[in-house]
């Protein structure tokens, strides 16, 4: 809807559908879990990708929700995969107690490697996606990329067998850790 591609997510219109992820969405929500577990952790590091199209706004309802904590949010920027390096150097610089790692699909590739880094760094980190849980990291919060991947078979089965894709609505695919 944000970007125009749907007029509302109940009707659609027009020849469109889909489901989302709503990956960026919960952020705040990120921070709020992650306070839940450490609440000692003053400084919370973000690493977000500063090419991806919704991070300005990530970091803002962070930076909002941080401040109405009482914590500081650096910015740890990685949009390549060299940049991840240089992120958890300044996250031990900042001394932060715990980090946000924000929802991105390039963030999503090299999990295994950011999992490594926050575990050798020992910082508590909460992922947008459970796959970092499956490498090894310590949670996650966000949607269900496997149930969204199924619901868009789906409706492509529903579109194929003569149903307007203007009359699906768009499927919000739920969040968990």
């Amino acid at each position: 809807m944000k970007i125009g591609l749907v007029s509302s997510l109940s009707r659609p219109g027009g020849n469109a559908t889909g489901v989302s992820l709503m990956t960026s969405t919960p952020e705040t929500k990120r921070l709020g879990i992650l306070q839940e577990v450490v609440p000692s952790a003053v400084v919370v590091g973000v690493l977000i990708n500063p090419r991806y199209q919704e991070a300005q706004t990530q970091l803002s309802e962070l930076q909002g929700a941080a401040r109405s904590l009482g914590r500081t949010i650096p910015a740890l920027q990685a949009s390549n995969e060299s940049d991840i390096d240089a992120a958890f150097a300044t996250l031990v610089k900042e001394r932060a107690g715990a980090l946000i790692v924000t929802a991105d699909p390039f963030l999503l590739g090299p999990r295994d490697r950011i999992v490594r880094l926050a575990a050798a760094h020992a910082v508590p980190t909460i992922y947008f996606s459970r796959e970092f849980v499956q490498a090894g990291g310590l949670m996650s919060y966000g949607a269900n990329i496997a149930t969204g991947y199924r619901q868009v078979g789906v409706y492509t089965g529903r579109i194929l067998r003569g149903e307007k894709p203007a009359d699906l609505p768009v499927v919000v695919v739920g969040f968990g850790g």
